[in-house]
């Protein structure tokens, strides 16, 4: 396991979170939803099916990002061998996605 300074971690939860964000919009736009980027969080903005937010957050004293969604929530830590910050081989973008999809076939 790679442990990040807090500097390295900062920079890149900006740009993961700048990356999941941009690859969000395209579906966002299509479907319907908000995906606003401030102050470091995340949001993902749902009024359909039902009203809903999925947050994602910088945790960093733990060197991890932090996802909130649908009653659950989800620890990425940096995986070097993909570059990104994962769980279980899913990457913060693939997770992202996975879950909007659910909750908008829900």
């Amino acid at each position: 396991m790679t442990v990040l300074s807090e500097q390295e971690f900062r920079v890149k939860c900006d740009k993961a979170l700048d990356a999941a964000r941009r690859a969000l919009l395209p579906f966002a736009d299509s479907e319907d939803f908000e995906v606003e980027l401030q102050n470091g969080v995340l949001n993902l903005v749902f009024e359909e099916p039902s009203e809903a937010k999925f947050v994602v957050s910088p945790n960093a004293p733990v060197r991890q990002i932090w996802v909130s969604a649908m009653a659950r929530s989800y620890k990425l830590s940096w995986a070097p061998e993909l570059e990104a910050f994962a769980l279980n081989g899913e990457t913060l973008s693939q997770l992202l996605d996975r879950l909007a999809h659910t909750f908008l076939a829900g």
